[in-house]
């Protein structure tokens, strides 16, 4: 009985190597390996709040030294502040640009209730008192609505319902342009 485990052990060994070592490969192991990025908004912060502040000046935005703010407001979250960071860059080049040089948002808000409600004649924007309550309140919209409401987690997920096509958007390049953004300043470049 020994005799006979010893040789569907070996046998088996035999086949795993054979496998593993495919002839004509030159004796190298094959190892295929996917790097999966995850962009998923939950999540410790990836960037810090220098960081984002570097990131914010290098804009010339008016939200300038304010990166303390949006990356606590992310930790207490549980938001990676990367997130918010690409948002605001995709809206409004940091607040430079559009809507959000009026209603601090950092996200474009549209009304509600507990802002005043701006540029009616263009669908309508909630005004902001600041932009930290701009901040504040684009990380508890993304948390209460679109993550623990509407189960939603990941940027490909989220920007449909966030961004959608109805409103004039590019939904795949919105998700590319925030996804892009992401990578490159996890990587450390200032330049999203």
């Amino acid at each position: 009985m020994r005799r006979w485990l010893f040789v569907l052990c070996a046998l088996l060994l035999l086949f795993f190597w054979w496998v593993v070592w495919q002839p004509g490969q030159g004796g190298q192991l094959r190892v295929t390996v996917q790097a999966e990025v995850s962009y998923a908004l939950l999540g410790p912060p990836t960037v810090s709040a220098a960081f984002i502040d570097q990131v914010l000046a290098a804009y010339h935005s008016p939200a300038q030294g304010l990166g303390q703010a949006l990356y606590v407001d992310g930790v207490e979250s549980g938001i990676d502040p990367v997130y918010a960071l690409a948002f605001f860059l995709h809206e409004s080049s940091f607040g430079t640009t559009g809507e959000a040089r009026k209603t601090l948002s950092l996200g474009n808000e549209r009304c509600i209730p507990d802002r005043f409600c701006v540029d009616l004649d263009q669908g309508g924007y909630a005004q902001m008192e600041n932009w930290e309550d701009g901040f504040d309140h684009w990380y508890a919209l993304m948390l209460h609505l679109y993550i623990e409401q509407w189960h939603l987690t990941t940027v490909e997920q989220i920007v449909p319902k966030y961004a959608p096509s109805s409103d004039g958007n590019d939904v795949a390049a919105y998700i590319a342009a925030i996804e892009q953004a992401v990578k490159n300043w996890r990587a450390g470049e200032v330049a999203g």
